[in-house]
C-alpha cells in the first residue's frame, strides 16, 4: 500500500467513531461531552431525588416495558437489567441517532459505550442511568449490539 494511501485510511478510522456526531450515544462524545444538551436532556443527578423506572433488557430483542412516559425536568433513575444470556445496551437518544449509530456499530461491534447516556450490560448483570429530560418529545431507548436494534429492541420515551 502507498504510503499516503495507508496514513488516509489510518485517519478514516480514527475518525470513524465520532461520525455518530454532537449528542449521539457512543464512546465518549456523548451530552455531557458537548455544550450543546442533546435535544432529550442532560445527565441526571445521581444525589437528588429521581423517579425509578425499572427496564428488563430480554434476549428475544425486546425492552420492558417498551414504553416510558416522563415528565419534563423530571430526573429519572432507569434501573436496568439483564437476565439473559446475551449482553444488551440501552443508549437513550433519538430515533436518527440510534439507527444512524447502530449502522455505525455494524461495521466496528467491539466499539464501547461510556457516554452518561447509555448502560451496557453483560448477561445476568443490572445496572443504572440516570437521566434529566430538559424537552418534551417522544426519544427512544435502543439497544445497540449489532442486530439488536434491527430486531426491534427499541423502548419509546415520551416527555411531556
Amino acid at each position: 500500500m502507498h504510503p499516503l494511501a495507508a496514513i488516509l485510511a489510518a485517519a478514516l478510522l480514527a475518525a470513524a467513531p465520532a461520525a455518530a456526531g454532537p449528542g449521539a450515544p457512543g464512546h465518549g462524545h456523548g451530552a455531557k461531552g458537548h455544550a450543546d444538551a442533546a435535544p432529550y436532556g442532560e445527565p441526571g443527578d445521581p444525589g437528588k431525588p429521581a423517579r425509578i423506572v425499572q427496564i428488563v433488557m430480554r434476549d428475544e430483542m425486546r425492552f420492558v416495558p417498551d414504553r416510558v412516559t416522563v415528565r419534563r425536568g423530571e430526573n429519572v433513575r432507569f434501573v436496568a437489567r439483564n437476565p439473559g444470556e446475551l449482553r444488551h445496551e440501552m443508549v437513550l437518544g433519538t430515533m436518527a441517532e440510534l439507527k444512524e449509530h447502530a449502522q455505525l456499530m455494524l461495521r466496528f461491534p467491539d466499539m464501547e459505550h461510556d457516554d452518561p447516556n447509555a448502560l451496557t450490560l453483560p448477561p445476568k448483570k443490572s445496572g443504572e442511568l440516570y437521566w434529566r429530560f430538559t424537552n418534551a418529545g417522544t426519544f427512544h431507548l435502543g439497544c445497540l449490539v449489532p442486530g439488536h436494534l434491527e430486531q426491534g429492541m427499541i423502548a419509546t420515551v415520551v416527555v411531556r
